[in-house]
């Protein structure tokens, strides 16, 4: 999704956020403040790009172990054949990167999900 999009997107949900009763955004927002990630954390942690961390802040616990593991086996070659080493490194690099320059839309878009489902939590669990 394009930021336009994912902006458009944020307004819709936060427009039905304001027509949940006073108790139901109470907890919304109570919800809201322990799911909500921070865009800044992400791209620091997106900055040690290898070791998948910003995977992990994200919750994609699956991703962030491949990504670390790639990266320790990646690790581990350098010694004995440094080629295939550098290779699996780079390879990572190569996957990894365009989430560097994609950070804010990338935690923009896990955001309006995690909003998403917590409206959907607040009015079933209040209906």
């Amino acid at each position: 999704m394009s930021s336009e999009q994912l902006r458009d997107e944020e307004e819709a949900l936060r427009k039905q956020i304001r027509e949940l009763t006073p108790e139901q955004r109470k907890e919304y927002f109570r919800l809201e403040g322990e799911q909500i990630k921070d865009p800044d954390t992400y791209a620091v942690l997106n900055w040690f790009v290898m070791a998948g961390l910003h995977h992990f802040y994200l919750g994609k616990t699956e991703r962030g172990v491949i990504n670390l593991c790639v990266m320790l086996f990646g690790l581990v070659l350098l010694p004995f054949f440094p080629i295939i080493g550098i290779i699996v490194l780079l390879g990572i690099v190569i996957v990894e990167l365009p989430q560097l320059f994609k950070s804010q839309q990338i935690v923009h878009a896990n955001n309006n999900n995690v909003m998403r489902e917590l409206l959907h939590k607040v009015k079933s669990d209040n209906a």
